[in-house]
């Protein structure tokens, strides 16, 4: 037991020993004329290659497998009788290489469960009857129970807010970047965090019942549920190992020539199909990770090539995932001006929209800092008054303006209208008495979306959806845009996966395309995840395929990367099929001999490792951008 389990955690150690082996061999051979060398040192090899071979062998024989291991086995020995150590050398290792290669794309396990769990609140700040603050363990937090949040804390419990105000990111639930502002009477949910302000809240699901345990569960099942499919060659080989053996017994048999029975195995014995299918995986694989695409593994390759639907969240994937500035309408004479004075506004404020204002006037490089505020006043569910530079500016919303009886023109409200129908917040700014700006603050709409999901549709994509927890203005306006086929809004993480489970279920084969958190259950239970590589680390943990960029053209290359792997790598298997059956014809029919049938057996080898090279130069080279560009607001 002690040795096996050496040999399994060493075996690409002797995978390199091997062809170390096999270079120094043929050295010998052909640069010092050492045949004897050659065939000691290829002997050698082959014995240390065969070892974790005859092992897997000998496992899969224990529960009655005849696997491609034992025909190699077999090969082996048959090789060494004849004296053909070269022929035993170069099969072990090309079939040690090709498990590697295959194992290297799947060596990463997945730590998603681990990640999410450490994500989840463990104390519980409870408040007493008297008043009194007591910390706890979040096992203790019972329904009914007082809890206090202080800024920068995780929210333990889902719950309502009985005292306090402040903003919440809810983008662990949500999938949205936006905060949101919380006050008496709102729901919050375990695991988003109180960005600002302080809450009290009465719980009303603690532990497994909350939002963010749900999350982790639906992981967990999608996970567990998600089985490997059944290899090819292994499937293959429980008909192709018995059909060589039995070939190579009845020629014995009928021409009682060990020599040609054992030249049956020899040249039965699938060195180009064991190499087939792992070089054409890990060409496409690389072809990918030269453009910032890694996929898991040859199965993941092959799945992915089959899908016919897409989905996909909206905030982060579809969108840039940032609220900023999207559109500025301007109706002074001074942009400058009013946009450093709603600036100078909004920098007395923590709110997220007059974050937006602030980073959005600092790149324009407008300065503002210095200005000198004489007053301010903030009003509740309404925005802010400042008294700066002799002038009464007013920053916030429909509310404010008629509350301080600033009047919109005609063109003003059709404006407002059109903003927030793209599912834009605004923020109006007026200066002594006159509406100077409106600002719709969004999360903004990659520009190459739409052209890149027509090239998916071009590359065989039937349905494009769209899932997202942002309201149903926002969606729509956003799956217009892009050219959404379907869009459902306004979802918790658990009704994304129900939708991935009907698609499913009506016979389709779902990818499903997010960045964050509440993305990591769709994504484990789609027959295909994809993360975006600027989203969480869970959602890229649960993922078969990230895109390290977050870039739509990569989504494109990755569909169409598939779909030529999973055909190149059936050239493969055909090729070698093929091959394998005119050496065994030709060998028995007599025009076909050791010499000439081990020629062919390493040219079929180099033919598909070349055809698998097709792959590397699939696709336009990668192009990096070293300029900076800026996406134009939403109009």
């Amino acid at each position: 037991m002690k040795f096996q389990k050496f040999i399994q955690e060493h075996n690409n150690q002797i995978t390199l020993i091997t062809a170390i082996l096999i270079v120094a061999g043929f050295f010998s051979k052909y640069a010092l004329n050492n045949t004897t060398g050659y065939d000691i040192i290829l002997a050698v090899a082959s014995i240390i290659a065969a070892v974790p071979i005859v092992m897997h062998a000998y496992q899969a024989l224990k529960v009655k497998v005849v696997s491609i291991e034992l025909l190699v086995s077999i090969a082996v020995i048959g090789a060494f009788i004849i004296g053909e150590y070269n022929e035993s050398a170069i099969v072990t290792f090309l079939f040690l290489f090709g498990s590697y290669l295959e194992e290297r794309t799947l060596a990463k396990t997945r730590q998603s469960i681990k990640s999410l769990t450490e994500m989840a609140p463990t104390t519980a700040t409870i408040v007493n009857a008297d008043g009194t603050t007591e910390e706890i363990d979040i096992d203790d937090v019972d329904e009914g129970d007082v809890v206090l949040v202080k800024t920068g804390a995780s929210i333990p419990v889902d719950g309502k807010v009985v005292e306090g105000h402040g903003y919440t990111d809810e983008s662990v639930v949500t999938g949205e970047s936006r905060e949101v502002g919380k006050q008496v009477k709102d729901d919050v949910f375990s695991g988003t965090m109180l960005s600002d302000g302080y809450l009290k809240i009465e719980a009303t699901k603690v532990g497994d019942d909350t939002t963010f345990a749900k999350i982790i569960e639906l992981v967990e099942d999608a996970q567990d549920t998600k089985s490997h499919a059944e290899k090819f060659i292994d499937r293959f080989s429980q008909y192709y190992t018995p059909a060589v053996l039995i070939i190579a017994l009845l020629v014995f048999i009928f021409s009682r020539d060990f020599k040609l029975a054992i030249t049956v195995l020899v040249l039965g014995c699938p060195g180009a199909l064991v190499i087939g299918a792992p070089v054409s995986n890990v060409a496409g694989i690389g072809n990918g990770a030269k453009r910032g695409i890694l996929v898991k593994g040859g199965e993941a390759m092959d799945t992915f090539s089959k899908i016919d639907t897409f989905v996909f969240d909206k905030t982060g994937t579809l969108t840039k995932g940032n609220t900023s500035v999207s559109a500025v309408k301007n109706y002074g004479t001074n942009l400058q001006q009013a946009l450093t004075l709603a600036a100078k506004v909004e920098s007395l404020s923590d709110h997220p929209l007059g974050r937006a204002i602030v980073s959005y006037t600092e790149n324009q490089n407008y300065a503002f800092k210095e200005l000198d505020v004489e007053d301010n006043q903030t009003i509740k569910g309404q925005g802010m008054i400042a008294q700066i530079d002799n002038h009464e500016v007013l920053a916030g919303n429909l509310k404010l303006m008629q509350a301080r009886d600033v009047k919109l023109s005609a063109q003003q409200i059709k404006d407002l209208d059109e903003l927030q129908a793209t599912g834009s917040s605004v923020v109006i700014v007026a200066m002594d008495g006159q509406t100077t700006l409106m600002l719709g603050i969004s999360d903004i709409i990659r520009p190459e979306v739409a052209e890149q999901l027509q090239s998916l549709r071009d590359k065989g994509a039937k349905h494009l959806v769209m899932l997202t927890g942002d309201n149903k203005a926002t969606a729509d306006y956003v799956a217009q845009t892009v050219g959404i086929d379907e869009v459902h809004a306004e979802l918790m993480p658990e009704q994304k996966v129900e939708f991935v489970k009907q698609f499913q279920a009506d016979g389709r084969r779902v990818a499903f395309v997010g960045d964050g958190i509440n993305d990591s259950p769709s994504i484990a239970t789609a027959d295909i995840g994809i993360a975006m590589g600027s989203g969480t680390d869970v959602a890229i943990e649960t993922s078969d395929v990230v895109l390290m960029q977050s870039s739509f053209e990569a989504l494109v290359h990755a569909y169409g990367l598939a779909k030529r792997t999973v055909l190149n790598t059936k050239e493969n298997i055909t090729i070698a099929i093929g091959v394998v059956a005119f050496l065994l014809i030709g060998l028995i029919a007599g025009f076909i001999y050791m010499a000439s049938g081990m020629f062919v057996h390493e040219a079929s080898i180099l033919v598909v490792i070349f055809n698998a090279m097709r792959l590397i130069r699939y696709g336009k080279a990668p192009q990096v951008d070293q300029t900076v560009q800026t996406t134009p607001a939403l109009k």
